[in-house]
């Protein structure tokens, strides 16, 4: 079944690269129009130029997610140019990998303030236009690292605990409004972040290893769930967090 976001207009995070780039086009590819944001410029406007190329209606919004402010003008921007914003892809995040003992107060406020404040600003800037509305669709991104552990990435895998968390949380304050919160937790994703990773035969193999299903995840496996979460097929799903991981968590 083809999804129809047509009339929907979307709001994706980290939208300038990897999953949350992946998850901007396949909502885009849905009929959706798109509001990107990334903290990178350069990256958001040659997304953008790919989605005006198809057809789609765009705007890319420069902004880190962890400035208030600077959330707080996306958000007015995004209203201004299309008058609503019906999903909202809480995607950005960042990663410090090195030993707990070797943390900077610097190091885990950067982690802390990007993958967890950042979803509480875009959901409170976005959400306060949803209520009236009675209606909207909170997709948050986490990580398997929010249930389970794989040092050395305190902060990572506390803020990603923190947006499962939060998206119970909020799913159920917001049930009212009629707007569903659900997150998803990816595996092992081949995006540029990850394959400087993947590209050492050994650590590639330490991970595979862990994959049931034998394989890393694409970002279309996670940009198709978006798409479903995004829709009105999921109008009864909400507090949920989906692990999309090739079955690493089962074990």
């Amino acid at each position: 079944m083809q999804i129809d976001l047509t009339g929907k207009v979307a709001l994706v995070t980290g939208s300038g690269r990897g999953i949350g780039k992946a998850i901007a086009l396949s909502l885009a590819a849905s009929g959706a129009s798109i509001v990107l944001n990334d903290i990178n410029q350069d990256s958001i406007s040659a997304v953008s130029a790919q989605l005006s190329g198809l057809g789609t209606r765009n705007v890319a919004l420069q902004g880190d997610v962890s400035d208030r402010a600077a959330v707080g003008r996306v958000a007015k921007s995004a209203i201004e140019t299309f008058e609503r914003v019906d999903i909202l892809v809480n995607n950005a995040g960042v990663v410090v990998r090195k030993p707990m003992e070797d943390y900077s107060e610097e190091d885990w406020d950067r982690v802390i303030d990007t993958n967890l404040k950042g979803v509480f600003n875009f959901s409170q800037a976005i959400g306060r236009t949803m209520i009236p509305r009675r209606s909207g669709r909170i997709i948050n991104i986490a990580s398997i690292m929010g249930e389970v552990a794989l040092p050395p990435r305190a902060s990572y895998v506390t803020s990603k605990g923190g947006i499962i968390a939060f998206t119970k949380n909020l799913a159920a304050e917001w049930a009212k409004y009629n707007i569903t919160v659900n997150s998803i937790s990816p595996g092992w994703t081949n995006t540029e972040m990850t394959g400087k990773y993947f590209a050492q035969e050994e650590v590639r193999r330490f991970l595979l290893e862990r994959v049931p299903l034998g394989r890393f995840a694409e970002t279309s496996d996670i940009s198709s769930l978006s798409v479903y979460l995004a829709s009105d097929l999921s109008g009864y799903i909400t507090g949920q967090n989906i692990f999309v991981d090739g079955g690493w968590t089962i074990q």
